[in-house]
């Protein structure tokens, strides 16, 4: 499905979830939707991972053991086995149907459309403090974005929290080298791309130097991705909960030495999927970037996993702008701070996908700068 940012040559426009597009020019309008109350929605994680990797024990974990958060699981009913045999001794016949814990928490299996399950869930949303929807096998979460920022009767209800790649580390070195015989990416470099969030899962079987190498990797892949590290999948909820990671915002909280170009010299790369940081001073010119976006989303979109930026445009005063993109889908609005005064206005970009160029992205990024020209009447 295409969707995102329907870049016209006259005006730069942002996608706000189900509400019609607006140019840049009528900020005021922006503005209004930036400032409407987010907190009222029930955050969802996604989790991805490959099977073995620890998924199971985590959702047992998470329905069984712990007691802190009173969480709704969405259980893929594709998924490797079943939760557990003691727990789930019954057929769920229908999505509507939960099974609800003596912590509070609850298991749902997801059987058809995703809508119609969460529509269900809506009425009783607010019993739980967090939704973790496992998708086991599912390498690309974009759709599962595009359903909950677009529809209107998700947006309304629910936002996404996080995204989580549950990650085995004793074989996952294993699955990143897996050739795939028509030359298409792995499922398991997409799963690390996409992450805000990689659990690198049974630490305790592998030395220390081997998980050493494997973190190193990951950050090639994706240095903006937290890794934290468990065993037998017993994760620290509150690092993966309720941070609102996938929030646009969350690029202003970034390590400044992610966007050095000298950080990422330091290790050769031969990572077909890899994350590059840009960063640099100045105003952007809204039509200029509006043509590069257009193109790069036009010629790239599949190969651009994630996007997100800090920007900084010539004639909105102290507004500082931020988006955030999957594939081609991209939201974009003013941050909640303005630029303070004597601030350096320095644009900032994160790019995760298949053949970046850095070098080339860089060059393309300060043509969209404004020039002295550009400002004469």
């Amino acid at each position: 499905m295409q969707i995102g940012l329907p870049l016209l040559r006259s005006s730069f426009q942002f996608l706000v979830p189900h509400r019609p597009f607006i140019p840049i020019e009528d900020l005021s309008k922006i503005q209004t939707m930036a400032t409407e109350d987010n907190a009222d929605l029930t955050p969802i994680t996604v989790i991805t991972g490959f099977l073995g990797a620890g998924k199971t024990t985590l959702v047992n974990y998470i329905l069984k053991e712990q007691n802190k958060w009173k969480i709704c699981v969405l259980e893929n009913e594709f998924g490797e086995v079943a939760i557990d045999d003691g727990l789930v001794a019954e057929s769920l016949d229908a999505p509507e149907d939960l099974i609800t814990m003596d912590n509070g928490c609850v298991c749902c299996s997801v059987r058809g459309d995703l809508v119609r399950t969460l529509g269900q869930l809506a009425s009783r949303r607010k019993d739980f403090d967090a939704i973790l929807l496992e998708t086991t096998g599912l390498a690309d979460p974009a759709p599962i974005v595009y359903t909950v920022q677009t529809n209107p009767k998700m947006s309304d209800n629910y936002r996404i929290d996080s995204i989580v790649c549950l990650a085995d580390c004793k074989h996952l070195g294993a699955h990143l080298d897996e050739k795939k015989p028509d030359g298409s990416i792995n499922e398991a470099l997409q799963q690390v791309a996409f992450a805000d969030k990689i659990l690198l899962n049974k630490i305790d079987l592998v030395t220390p130097e081997e998980k050493k190498a494997l973190e190193d990797r990951l950050r090639t892949i994706n240095k903006f991705a937290t890794v934290i590290e468990t065993e037998k999948s017993r994760a620290p909820l509150e690092k993966i909960l309720g941070l609102n990671s996938f929030n646009m915002e969350s690029i202003l909280s970034y390590d400044p030495g992610f966007f050095d170009e000298e950080a990422d010299k330091k290790i050769h790369n031969l990572e077909l999927v890899q994350s590059v940081g840009i960063k640099f001073e100045g105003n952007l010119h809204a039509q200029y970037f509006n043509m590069f976006m257009m193109d790069l989303l036009r010629e790239r979109a599949a190969d651009l996993y994630r996007t997100k930026g800090l920007l900084s445009f010539h004639g909105q005063g102290d507004t500082k702008f931020v988006f955030q993109g999957v594939h081609e889908q991209i939201n974009f609005g003013p941050a909640q701070t303005p630029w303070k005064e004597g601030e350096t206005r320095e644009n900032k970009f994160v790019f995760i996908g298949k053949n970046l160029d850095r070098a080339e992205l860089t060059k393309d990024l300060m043509e969209c700068l404004v020039k002295e020209d550009d400002t004469k009447a």
